[in-house]
């Protein structure tokens, strides 16, 4: 039997990479200490989605497993030997990030060397897939001609019609700390690749979402605007006129993308993964959608600035992803991912 292990296991990707995989016939450890909870309060806490996964999976097991303590982590891939790792553990507020950089490099920048270093010691021969981020990127997609629509910010030159892609730089620009500490990690994941050879991805996600999303105002722009229609609570927009433009990918999408590169794995490749021209949508546009799909008005106010380091306009090119991964493509549309918000989980 085949045997994967996902870190952030109760997390939105993470639980999505289980319940698929584990669905598939694979043995699935998942490591998660519910350190989401302690960045975003109650409703970061992942407790019921890991109680929802161990009901609806036969060959998962759980490790209560912190990714920045290195011994345990050593002695969890000497123990489990897996042959395919998808390491999804992270802080991944770049808003937060700045109020606890210490919490948010030992997690993402120390955390994946950890994961890394364990798989090389114990598995090399392993594919091993990264949750990177589009913020890697820092702010130089800023730089791109803009145009201004009525509900929407939007590419001037039909040449970045498409979107951005890896050839983007990720140097000379604002960041936000959560940015530079995932821009170290994927580095690194790069460079195992390319270094020692191991069969290696970084997948730089922008907005990913889906019903499984425990998610707050720092963390998970869909997921959570849907909850304050539903709960009646008060969103607030930062900055951009509300037109602020970005790709949405469903969690399952993700993880078919992980499944590909299983299949067709490279040594310290890197992709653009997001929802692409079709499941882009701004500020403005999602708060229509999520109140014709709750059946509720949002109380919303507008706050004159942005976040820093944020993104006007960012739609993923997937043209790379396509080519490397024929295999995949975008299931869930914007109408799908709408109506499964509205719906709910927990």
């Amino acid at each position: 039997m085949k045997k994967l292990l996902v870190t952030g296991s109760s997390g939105l990707i993470g639980s999505e990479c289980v319940t698929h995989f584990d669905a598939r016939g694979w043995e699935v450890h998942g490591v998660d200490n519910n350190m989401r909870k302690d960045f975003f309060g109650q409703d970061g806490d992942t407790s019921w989605n890991l109680a929802r996964i161990r009901s609806c999976t036969q060959r998962f097991s759980h490790h209560d497993l912190d990714v920045r303590d290195r011994k345990q982590v050593l002695a969890c891939f000497e123990t489990l030997r897996p042959e395919f790792v998808i390491h999804c553990a992270a802080q991944p507020s770049h808003d937060l990030a700045a109020s606890r950089p210490f919490d948010d490099f030992d997690v993402n920048a120390l955390g994946t060397m950890n994961v890394l270093e364990a798989t090389r010691l114990s598995v090399p021969e392993s594919v091993f897939c990264f949750m990177s981020t589009n913020k890697v990127y820092g702010d130089a997609p800023n730089e791109l001609p803009l145009k201004e629509l009525e509900t929407r910010w939007d590419y001037a030159d039909e040449s970045d019609h498409d979107g951005i892609g890896e050839s983007m730089r990720i140097d000379r620009c604002k960041h936000s700390i959560f940015g530079a500490d995932k821009v170290a990690a994927d580095v690194l994941v790069q460079e195992y690749g390319r270094y020692f050879g191991m069969r290696t991805a970084c997948f730089r996600g922008g907005c990913l979402t889906g019903p499984a999303h425990s998610a707050a105002e720092l963390h998970g722009f869909l997921a959570y605007l849907v909850r304050c229609v539903r709960e009646e609570r008060r969103y607030r927009i930062f900055g951009y006129k509300g037109k602020q433009v970005r790709d949405n990918i469903h969690s399952f999408d993700v993880c078919r993308a992980f499944e590909e590169f299983y299949a067709n794995p490279k040594c310290g490749e890197v992709y653009n993964l997001g929802g692409g021209r079709g499941n882009s949508v701004s500020m403005l546009e999602a708060i229509g959608r999520a109140e014709e799909a709750v059946g509720k008005k949002l109380e919303r106010e507008y706050v004159d600035e942005n976040r820093a380091g944020d993104h006007i306009c960012y739609i993923s090119n997937l043209a790379k992803m396509k080519t490397d991964l024929p295999g995949w493509g975008i299931t869930k549309s914007l109408d799908n991912i709408f109506a499964e918000l509205a719906a709910g989980l927990g």
